[in-house]
Protein backbone atom coordinates (compact mmCIF):
# COMPACT_ATOMS: atom_id res chain seq x y z
CA UNK A 1 0.00 0.00 0.00
CA UNK A 2 1.84 3.24 -1.37
CA UNK A 3 1.51 6.67 1.05
CA UNK A 4 -1.55 7.88 -1.02
CA UNK A 5 -3.85 4.95 -0.28
CA UNK A 6 -2.69 4.38 3.44
CA UNK A 7 -3.65 7.93 3.94
CA UNK A 8 -7.23 8.02 2.28
CA UNK A 9 -8.44 6.06 5.07
CA UNK A 10 -6.59 7.48 7.70
CA UNK A 11 -7.03 11.02 7.25
CA UNK A 12 -11.15 11.21 6.37
CA UNK A 13 -11.04 9.42 9.81
CA UNK A 14 -8.85 12.07 10.91
CA UNK A 15 -10.73 14.90 10.34
CA UNK A 16 -14.49 13.65 10.72
CA UNK A 17 -16.24 12.96 14.22
CA UNK A 18 -17.76 9.78 14.94
CA UNK A 19 -20.62 11.25 17.48
CA UNK A 20 -21.95 14.88 17.14
CA UNK A 21 -21.13 17.17 14.09
CA UNK A 22 -19.32 15.04 11.71
CA UNK A 23 -17.38 18.17 10.26
CA UNK A 24 -14.77 19.59 12.63
CA UNK A 25 -16.06 22.83 14.92
CA UNK A 26 -14.74 26.63 14.21
CA UNK A 27 -13.82 28.05 17.31
CA UNK A 28 -13.72 31.57 16.42
CA UNK A 29 -12.86 33.58 19.81
CA UNK A 30 -10.06 35.01 19.71
CA UNK A 31 -9.73 34.54 23.48
CA UNK A 32 -11.01 32.27 26.50
CA UNK A 33 -12.79 32.22 29.94
CA UNK A 34 -11.20 30.41 32.80
CA UNK A 35 -14.18 30.80 35.02
CA UNK A 36 -11.94 30.89 38.66
CA UNK A 37 -8.67 32.19 39.14
CA UNK A 38 -7.59 28.73 40.56
CA UNK A 39 -8.31 27.38 36.77
CA UNK A 40 -6.85 30.48 35.06
CA UNK A 41 -3.47 29.72 37.02
CA UNK A 42 -3.00 25.98 35.68
CA UNK A 43 -4.06 27.16 31.93
CA UNK A 44 -1.28 29.45 32.53
CA UNK A 45 1.06 26.91 34.09
CA UNK A 46 0.40 24.00 31.73
CA UNK A 47 -1.60 21.84 34.96
CA UNK A 48 -4.78 22.58 33.13
CA UNK A 49 -5.23 21.56 29.85
CA UNK A 50 -7.73 24.71 28.66
CA UNK A 51 -7.29 27.11 25.88
CA UNK A 52 -5.16 30.63 27.11
CA UNK A 53 -5.48 32.44 24.55
CA UNK A 54 -5.77 31.93 20.45
CA UNK A 55 -2.22 33.74 20.23
CA UNK A 56 -1.13 30.33 21.47
CA UNK A 57 -3.76 27.93 20.29
CA UNK A 58 -7.03 27.47 19.07
CA UNK A 59 -9.59 24.63 19.45
CA UNK A 60 -10.33 24.29 15.71
CA UNK A 61 -6.31 24.90 15.23
CA UNK A 62 -5.26 22.12 17.59
CA UNK A 63 -7.25 19.38 15.94
CA UNK A 64 -5.32 20.48 12.73
CA UNK A 65 -1.91 20.52 14.37
CA UNK A 66 -2.60 16.66 16.19
CA UNK A 67 -3.33 15.67 12.28
CA UNK A 68 -0.42 16.85 10.82
CA UNK A 69 1.49 15.32 13.20
CA UNK A 70 0.53 12.62 12.65
CA UNK A 71 1.11 12.61 9.00
CA UNK A 72 4.94 13.07 9.61
CA UNK A 73 5.02 10.96 12.44
CA UNK A 74 5.88 14.12 15.08
CA UNK A 75 4.96 14.61 18.96
CA UNK A 76 3.24 17.48 17.97
CA UNK A 77 2.99 20.17 15.55
CA UNK A 78 2.08 24.26 15.32
CA UNK A 79 0.17 25.55 12.83
CA UNK A 80 1.02 29.20 11.74
CA UNK A 81 -1.01 31.55 9.33
CA UNK A 82 1.25 30.93 6.61
CA UNK A 83 4.38 29.22 5.23
CA UNK A 84 6.55 31.73 6.13
CA UNK A 85 4.92 32.32 9.09
CA UNK A 86 5.86 28.31 9.79
CA UNK A 87 9.90 28.96 8.59
CA UNK A 88 10.26 31.83 10.20
CA UNK A 89 8.79 30.10 13.95
CA UNK A 90 10.68 26.94 13.55
CA UNK A 91 13.75 29.07 12.54
CA UNK A 92 13.26 32.25 15.03
CA UNK A 93 12.89 29.80 18.07
CA UNK A 94 16.51 28.45 17.49
CA UNK A 95 18.13 31.05 16.01
CA UNK A 96 20.03 34.71 18.32
CA UNK A 97 22.44 37.01 17.09
CA UNK A 98 25.95 35.45 15.31
CA UNK A 99 24.12 31.89 14.66
CA UNK A 100 24.58 30.68 11.17
CA UNK A 101 21.82 28.58 8.73
CA UNK A 102 23.47 25.95 5.81
CA UNK A 103 20.95 25.79 3.44
CA UNK A 104 20.97 23.94 0.62
CA UNK A 105 19.77 23.69 -2.79
CA UNK A 106 17.23 25.87 -4.46
CA UNK A 107 14.69 27.98 -2.65
CA UNK A 108 11.68 29.89 -1.96
CA UNK A 109 12.01 33.47 -2.60
CA UNK A 110 10.23 34.15 0.46
CA UNK A 111 12.70 32.13 2.38
CA UNK A 112 16.10 33.22 0.46
CA UNK A 113 15.08 36.80 1.22
CA UNK A 114 14.21 35.44 4.72
CA UNK A 115 18.03 34.09 4.95
CA UNK A 116 19.83 36.71 3.26
CA UNK A 117 17.93 39.84 4.17
CA UNK A 118 16.38 40.14 6.99
CA UNK A 119 17.81 37.49 9.51
CA UNK A 120 21.18 39.13 8.12
CA UNK A 121 19.94 42.18 9.98
CA UNK A 122 19.83 40.81 13.21
CA UNK A 123 23.10 38.94 13.06
CA UNK A 124 22.31 35.76 11.25
CA UNK A 125 24.02 34.54 8.62
CA UNK A 126 23.25 32.10 6.27
CA UNK A 127 25.76 29.78 3.70
CA UNK A 128 24.29 28.38 0.61
CA UNK A 129 25.06 25.65 -0.81
CA UNK A 130 23.96 23.66 -3.97
CA UNK A 131 22.43 20.12 -2.95
CA UNK A 132 25.42 17.74 -4.39
CA UNK A 133 28.05 20.33 -2.03
CA UNK A 134 27.98 17.10 0.32
CA UNK A 135 32.00 17.77 1.20
CA UNK A 136 31.33 21.71 1.62
CA UNK A 137 28.15 21.34 3.82
CA UNK A 138 30.23 19.31 6.29
CA UNK A 139 33.34 21.53 6.45
CA UNK A 140 31.32 24.52 6.45
CA UNK A 141 29.71 23.25 9.88
CA UNK A 142 30.89 25.41 12.89
CA UNK A 143 29.93 25.95 16.80
CA UNK A 144 27.87 28.32 15.39
CA UNK A 145 25.97 26.57 13.25
CA UNK A 146 22.11 25.62 14.68
CA UNK A 147 19.91 24.73 11.28
CA UNK A 148 20.67 23.01 8.42
CA UNK A 149 17.80 23.86 5.90
CA UNK A 150 16.71 22.40 2.57
CA UNK A 151 13.50 22.13 0.27
CA UNK A 152 12.57 18.85 -0.54
CA UNK A 153 12.38 19.85 -4.17
CA UNK A 154 14.10 22.92 -5.59
CA UNK A 155 11.86 25.58 -6.02
CA UNK A 156 11.82 26.42 -9.00
CA UNK A 157 14.91 24.70 -10.20
CA UNK A 158 13.86 21.43 -9.54
CA UNK A 159 16.73 19.74 -8.36
CA UNK A 160 16.76 17.08 -5.61
CA UNK A 161 18.76 16.27 -2.89
CA UNK A 162 19.71 13.40 -0.81
CA UNK A 163 17.88 13.78 2.21
CA UNK A 164 18.99 10.80 3.97
CA UNK A 165 22.71 11.89 3.37
CA UNK A 166 22.05 15.25 4.42
CA UNK A 167 20.34 14.16 7.81
CA UNK A 168 23.42 12.13 8.22
CA UNK A 169 25.97 14.73 8.08
CA UNK A 170 23.68 16.91 10.31
CA UNK A 171 22.95 14.12 12.76
CA UNK A 172 26.91 13.29 12.96
CA UNK A 173 27.64 17.03 13.33
CA UNK A 174 24.99 17.43 16.32
CA UNK A 175 23.18 20.32 14.00
CA UNK A 176 19.24 20.64 14.01
CA UNK A 177 18.26 20.18 10.65
CA UNK A 178 14.75 21.14 8.97
CA UNK A 179 13.06 20.59 5.96
CA UNK A 180 10.21 22.17 4.16
CA UNK A 181 7.85 19.43 2.96
CA UNK A 182 5.61 21.82 0.96
CA UNK A 183 5.07 20.01 -1.77
CA UNK A 184 5.40 16.91 -1.12
CA UNK A 185 3.32 15.86 2.07
CA UNK A 186 2.67 12.10 2.12
CA UNK A 187 5.45 11.84 -0.97
CA UNK A 188 8.21 12.31 1.31
CA UNK A 189 8.24 11.58 5.25
CA UNK A 190 11.06 14.47 6.84
CA UNK A 191 11.33 12.78 10.36
CA UNK A 192 11.45 9.07 9.44
CA UNK A 193 14.77 10.22 6.79
CA UNK A 194 16.31 11.88 10.08
CA UNK A 195 15.00 15.42 10.03
CA UNK A 196 14.28 17.28 13.11
CA UNK A 197 11.45 19.85 11.92
CA UNK A 198 9.58 19.78 8.71
CA UNK A 199 7.68 22.91 7.33
CA UNK A 200 4.48 23.29 5.16
CA UNK A 201 2.87 26.25 3.45
CA UNK A 202 -0.53 24.14 3.70
CA UNK A 203 -1.63 26.95 1.58
CA UNK A 204 -0.53 24.91 -1.54
CA UNK A 205 -1.26 21.32 -1.94
CA UNK A 206 -2.46 20.50 1.19
CA UNK A 207 -5.76 22.75 1.22
CA UNK A 208 -5.48 22.63 -2.32
CA UNK A 209 -7.70 25.26 -3.75
CA UNK A 210 -6.52 28.69 -3.06
CA UNK A 211 -9.09 29.40 -0.13
CA UNK A 212 -6.97 29.06 3.36
CA UNK A 213 -3.87 30.61 3.88
CA UNK A 214 -1.74 28.60 6.54
CA UNK A 215 1.45 27.17 7.10
CA UNK A 216 2.73 24.53 10.07
CA UNK A 217 5.98 23.26 11.79
CA UNK A 218 5.93 19.78 12.44
CA UNK A 219 8.70 18.23 15.28
CA UNK A 220 10.34 15.03 16.73
CA UNK A 221 10.10 13.77 19.80
CA UNK A 222 13.30 14.48 22.53
CA UNK A 223 14.83 11.27 23.12
CA UNK A 224 14.64 9.99 26.55
CA UNK A 225 18.63 8.97 26.62
CA UNK A 226 21.38 10.76 24.36
CA UNK A 227 19.90 13.23 21.89
CA UNK A 228 22.00 16.36 20.16
CA UNK A 229 19.25 18.47 21.21
CA UNK A 230 20.95 17.85 24.80
CA UNK A 231 24.21 19.13 23.49
CA UNK A 232 25.64 22.79 24.66
CA UNK A 233 25.07 23.63 21.26
CA UNK A 234 20.93 24.01 21.81
CA UNK A 235 22.13 24.95 25.83
CA UNK A 236 18.83 27.01 26.21
CA UNK A 237 16.88 24.05 25.40
CA UNK A 238 17.68 22.54 28.47
CA UNK A 239 15.01 24.22 30.86
CA UNK A 240 12.25 22.93 27.72
CA UNK A 241 13.94 19.37 27.92
CA UNK A 242 13.48 19.35 31.49
CA UNK A 243 9.65 21.05 31.71
CA UNK A 244 8.38 19.62 28.31
CA UNK A 245 10.14 16.31 28.26
CA UNK A 246 10.48 14.72 24.38
CA UNK A 247 7.87 17.60 23.44
CA UNK A 248 10.75 20.11 24.20
CA UNK A 249 11.05 21.19 20.60
CA UNK A 250 7.64 22.40 19.96
CA UNK A 251 7.20 24.07 23.80
CA UNK A 252 10.77 25.78 22.44
CA UNK A 253 8.73 26.79 19.30
CA UNK A 254 5.65 28.28 21.12
CA UNK A 255 7.21 30.21 23.84
CA UNK A 256 10.20 31.42 21.71
CA UNK A 257 8.56 32.17 18.35
CA UNK A 258 4.66 31.97 18.63
CA UNK A 259 4.22 33.76 21.79
CA UNK A 260 6.23 36.40 21.12
CA UNK A 261 5.91 36.66 16.85
CA UNK A 262 2.29 35.92 17.09
CA UNK A 263 2.09 34.10 13.56
CA UNK A 264 -0.91 32.31 14.96
CA UNK A 265 -3.38 30.42 12.51
CA UNK A 266 -6.73 31.11 11.61
CA UNK A 267 -9.43 29.18 13.28
CA UNK A 268 -11.32 29.63 9.48
CA UNK A 269 -8.15 28.88 7.56
CA UNK A 270 -7.71 25.67 9.66
CA UNK A 271 -11.08 24.19 9.41
CA UNK A 272 -11.02 24.62 5.20
CA UNK A 273 -7.47 23.25 5.61
CA UNK A 274 -8.82 19.92 7.51
CA UNK A 275 -11.23 20.01 4.85
CA UNK A 276 -8.24 19.60 2.21
CA UNK A 277 -6.98 16.62 3.74
CA UNK A 278 -10.31 14.35 3.35
CA UNK A 279 -9.15 14.85 -0.14
CA UNK A 280 -5.46 15.20 0.00
CA UNK A 281 -4.39 11.34 -1.12
CA UNK A 282 -6.65 11.15 -3.91
CA UNK A 283 -5.72 15.06 -5.44
CA UNK A 284 -1.65 14.23 -4.56
CA UNK A 285 -2.32 10.54 -6.18
CA UNK A 286 -3.72 12.05 -9.95
CA UNK A 287 -1.31 15.07 -10.12
CA UNK A 288 1.81 13.46 -9.65
CA UNK A 289 0.96 10.95 -12.25
CA UNK A 290 -0.31 14.22 -14.50
CA UNK A 291 2.90 15.68 -14.02
CA UNK A 292 5.13 12.81 -15.21
CA UNK A 293 2.70 12.51 -18.26
CA UNK A 294 2.67 16.26 -19.32
CA UNK A 295 6.63 17.02 -18.52
CA UNK A 296 7.12 13.93 -21.07
CA UNK A 297 4.59 14.73 -23.78
CA UNK A 298 6.41 18.48 -23.52
CA UNK A 299 9.61 17.31 -23.87
CA UNK A 300 8.94 15.10 -26.57
CA UNK A 301 6.84 17.78 -28.06
CA UNK A 302 10.65 19.74 -28.07
CA UNK A 303 10.09 22.35 -25.47
CA UNK A 304 12.60 22.78 -22.55
CA UNK A 305 11.10 21.08 -19.96
CA UNK A 306 12.81 20.56 -16.71
CA UNK A 307 11.79 17.81 -14.05
CA UNK A 308 13.31 15.10 -12.71
CA UNK A 309 11.37 11.92 -14.51
CA UNK A 310 13.07 12.98 -17.92
CA UNK A 311 16.10 10.80 -18.06
CA UNK A 312 18.93 13.69 -18.74
CA UNK A 313 17.78 15.46 -15.75
CA UNK A 314 21.00 15.43 -13.38
CA UNK A 315 18.95 13.65 -10.07
CA UNK A 316 16.73 11.08 -12.55
CA UNK A 317 17.95 8.18 -10.84
CA UNK A 318 17.46 9.99 -7.35
CA UNK A 319 13.96 10.71 -8.40
CA UNK A 320 13.21 7.17 -9.35
CA UNK A 321 14.96 5.62 -6.10
CA UNK A 322 13.83 7.89 -3.19
CA UNK A 323 10.97 9.43 -4.96
CA UNK A 324 8.75 6.87 -5.57
CA UNK A 325 5.79 8.55 -5.17
CA UNK A 326 6.43 11.58 -7.09
CA UNK A 327 8.26 14.81 -6.45
CA UNK A 328 5.30 17.29 -6.11
CA UNK A 329 2.96 19.15 -8.69
CA UNK A 330 5.75 21.01 -10.41
CA UNK A 331 7.68 21.34 -13.53
CA UNK A 332 9.44 24.48 -15.35
CA UNK A 333 9.56 25.54 -18.92
CA UNK A 334 12.27 27.17 -20.22
CA UNK A 335 10.86 29.81 -23.20
CA UNK A 336 14.52 31.10 -24.10
CA UNK A 337 13.59 34.62 -23.22
CA UNK A 338 11.21 37.00 -21.29
CA UNK A 339 8.78 37.98 -24.65
CA UNK A 340 8.45 34.46 -25.48
CA UNK A 341 7.42 33.70 -21.75
CA UNK A 342 4.99 36.41 -21.92
CA UNK A 343 3.89 35.77 -25.65
CA UNK A 344 3.10 31.91 -24.06
CA UNK A 345 1.13 33.04 -21.21
CA UNK A 346 -0.95 35.37 -23.21
CA UNK A 347 -1.82 32.29 -25.41
CA UNK A 348 -2.29 29.16 -22.77
CA UNK A 349 -6.00 29.17 -22.06
CA UNK A 350 -5.87 26.45 -19.25
CA UNK A 351 -3.32 27.67 -17.19
CA UNK A 352 -4.27 30.89 -14.07
CA UNK A 353 -1.28 33.14 -13.73
CA UNK A 354 -0.67 33.58 -10.34
CA UNK A 355 2.19 33.03 -6.95
CA UNK A 356 0.19 30.22 -5.93
CA UNK A 357 1.08 26.13 -6.65
CA UNK A 358 -0.42 23.25 -5.77
CA UNK A 359 -3.69 24.02 -6.49
CA UNK A 360 -6.53 22.32 -7.51
CA UNK A 361 -6.63 23.52 -11.36
CA UNK A 362 -3.00 24.03 -13.58
CA UNK A 363 -1.31 27.06 -12.36
CA UNK A 364 1.88 29.24 -14.19
CA UNK A 365 3.59 32.36 -13.95
CA UNK A 366 7.17 33.85 -15.46
CA UNK A 367 9.69 33.79 -12.38
CA UNK A 368 12.14 36.31 -13.43
CA UNK A 369 9.54 39.36 -14.21
CA UNK A 370 7.87 38.44 -10.58
CA UNK A 371 9.23 36.70 -7.42
CA UNK A 372 12.53 37.23 -8.39
CA UNK A 373 12.37 40.26 -10.18
CA UNK A 374 14.31 42.40 -7.57
CA UNK A 375 17.39 39.43 -6.96
CA UNK A 376 20.69 40.38 -8.72
CA UNK A 377 21.61 38.09 -11.63
CA UNK A 378 24.56 36.07 -9.41
CA UNK A 379 21.39 34.80 -7.11
CA UNK A 380 19.40 34.56 -9.75
CA UNK A 381 21.65 32.00 -11.80
CA UNK A 382 22.49 29.86 -8.43
CA UNK A 383 18.56 29.80 -7.81
CA UNK A 384 18.35 28.20 -11.49
CA UNK A 385 16.03 31.54 -12.57
CA UNK A 386 16.35 32.60 -16.17
CA UNK A 387 14.81 35.34 -18.50
CA UNK A 388 12.45 32.97 -19.96
CA UNK A 389 11.59 30.68 -17.06
CA UNK A 390 7.82 29.74 -16.31
CA UNK A 391 7.07 27.44 -13.45
CA UNK A 392 4.16 25.28 -13.41
CA UNK A 393 1.72 23.10 -11.03
CA UNK A 394 -0.06 20.69 -12.55
CA UNK A 395 -3.67 21.26 -11.56
CA UNK A 396 -6.64 18.33 -11.66
CA UNK A 397 -7.42 18.98 -15.16
CA UNK A 398 -7.41 15.77 -18.46
CA UNK A 399 -3.26 16.08 -18.68
CA UNK A 400 -4.19 15.57 -22.45
CA UNK A 401 -6.25 19.01 -22.37
CA UNK A 402 -3.30 20.26 -20.52
CA UNK A 403 -0.53 18.83 -22.85
CA UNK A 404 -2.32 20.65 -26.00
CA UNK A 405 -3.23 23.86 -24.87
CA UNK A 406 0.46 24.01 -23.64
CA UNK A 407 2.13 22.56 -27.30
CA UNK A 408 -0.52 25.63 -28.77
CA UNK A 409 0.58 28.00 -26.59
CA UNK A 410 4.24 27.45 -27.38
CA UNK A 411 3.69 27.92 -31.74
Amino acid sequence: MNNFEEYCTKFVQLVGNKEGAVSPAVTNSASFAYGTPEIAQGVFDGSVKKPLYSRMGNPTTAKLESIMAEMDGGVAAIATSSGMGATTLACMSLLASGDEIISIGGLFGGTYSLFSETLARFGIKTHFFDVDDFKEIAQTINENTKIIFLESVGNPNMKLPDIGRIAKIANDSGVIFMVDNTITPLSISPLKLGADISIYSTTKIISGNSSALGGCAVFRAVNDGDDKLKSPRYDFLAKFIKGAGKMALFANAKKRALRDFGMSANANASYQTMLGFETLPLRLSRITSSVEIVALALDEAGLNINHPCLKLHPHNERYLNDFKNGCGTLFTIDMGNKKKAFEFLNKTKLATLTANIGDSRTLALHMASTIYRDFDEETRKFLGISEGLIRVSIGLENPQDIINDFIQASK
